[in-house]
């Protein structure tokens, strides 16, 4: 047997290893034999952790990666805020589009075909929400909205309807 089928043989059984997708933490080892350095090279060589371990040397030896893969992943921004309640900037907000989808399915549609005399009372606060903003449309049927705040242009679209908005504390 020659020099060149025995590689050629030992080719062969590196490309068996793609068809065993399981093995391949194999691949690389086996198919490195009889190449003195496996790939490392004999001068670096393959030790441990020569660049640090993680993140490490961000701000010294991997600086340059760090400034253009991740640009601002060091150092500060903006002001602090000393003891900011979050209870106090609570204000979930809910489009006019989206209002109707609060209403049951049933009783939406007796609404929408205009079969009663009675008008859907929207409360957004037990559904979460305290503020009604104006994007979308609204179908032309009067609906009585109560919510914490309500911006001009929802205002306006409501009222247009023949609705009504309450504001509630």
């Amino acid at each position: 047997m020659s020099t060149n089928s025995a590689i050629l043989r030992s080719w062969e059984n590196c490309l068996r290893f793609q068809m065993y997708p399981e093995a391949d933490f194999l691949f690389f080892s086996f198919c490195s034999r009889g190449h003195v350095s496996a790939g490392h090279g004999r001068v670096g060589k393959h030790r441990k952790h020569p660049g640090g371990r993680g993140l490490a040397g961000g701000q010294h030896h991997h600086r340059t990666n760090l400034d253009k893969y991740h640009p601002g992943y060091f150092g500060k921004v903006g002001m602090r805020y000393f003891h900011k309640q979050q209870a106090h900037f609570w204000k979930p907000v809910i489009n006019l589009d989206k209002l109707w989808t609060l209403v049951p399915a049933e009783k939406r549609e007796e609404y929408l075909a205009g079969k009663g005399d009675k008008v859907p009372v929207i409360d957004l606060l037990p559904f979460g929400y305290s503020k009604v903003l104006g994007k979308g449309r609204l179908p032309e049927v009067p609906i009585v909205v109560k919510a914490r705040w309500v911006s001009k242009l929802a205002e306006k679209k409501i009222t247009e309807a023949g609705g009504v908005v309450e504001l509630v504390a």
